[in-house]
């Protein structure tokens, strides 16, 4: 089923997400929510959040094609004093210097060919835990890939949680949380309504901004 037909038959992938509001002072007490504040300020960035934030969520984060998509979406996590986890090749926490700054960031290894037993294991944590909102990237890689890889939205509704739009737009120098869907099971749907927020949303390379669909053979 293709993305038009989805609309016809779905009327919720027609309805727009609202604005979501802009933080414009942190939202937590502490130095480190100062310093993203002063850092975002001066480097001319706006962070949003939409409210209210779901105590568990899979966080979608899109486009990512720079290495400069990490240091602008932590400093809006220090901003708005939400603990947001992430996943990332577990070669990374090899280095005990960058190992130890991305666990107590929020980063959890993951094994990527680990397969669907890390979609398993993700939605075990998300049972057993009251407050989880685990950010995802899911093209997988900062280069230009065909498809977004579909384990997030597995995750999703393994877990029976919403998915966060979160967003980097340096057209508008904006990044943060825009919006939650609940998915339907209606995958062309779904992803028509995630694929019409992302539209205006333009990537630091936009040449490496992968399409908004997943693998038709997979």
């Amino acid at each position: 089923m293709g993305h038009a037909e989805a609309r016809r038959r779905n009327p919720l992938a027609r309805t727009p997400l609202p604005p979501a509001p802009y933080v414009d002072a942190p939202l937590v007490p502490g130095f480190r929510a100062r310093f993203a504040a002063w850092v975002l300020r001066r480097a001319g960035w706006r962070v949003v959040l939409a409210q209210p934030v779901p105590t568990r969520c899979v966080v979608v984060f899109y486009p990512h094609t720079s290495n400069w998509d990490f240091p602008c979406g932590l400093m809006a996590k220090w901003l708005v004093g939400v603990h947001f986890r992430f996943i990332a090749k577990n070669s990374l926490f090899a280095k005990p210097l960058l190992g130890a700054c991305l666990r107590r960031w929020g980063g959890m290894p993951v094994d990527r060919s680990g397969g669907t037993g890390v979609i398993a294991s993700l939605a075990l944590q998300f049972a057993a835990q009251d407050d989880f909102k685990l950010v995802v990237a899911p093209e997988g890689t900062r280069g230009r890939t065909a498809y977004w890889k579909s384990g997030f939205y597995h995750l999703a509704r393994a877990a029976n949680v919403p998915v966060a739009l979160s967003f980097i737009d340096y057209r508008r120098r904006e990044t943060g949380v825009g919006g939650y869907v609940n998915l339907t099971g209606d995958v062309a749907a779904d992803m028509d309504r995630i694929s019409a927020f992302y539209a205006d949303k333009t990537a630091r390379w936009p040449e490496n901004a992968g399409p908004i669909q997943f693998d038709a053979g997979g």
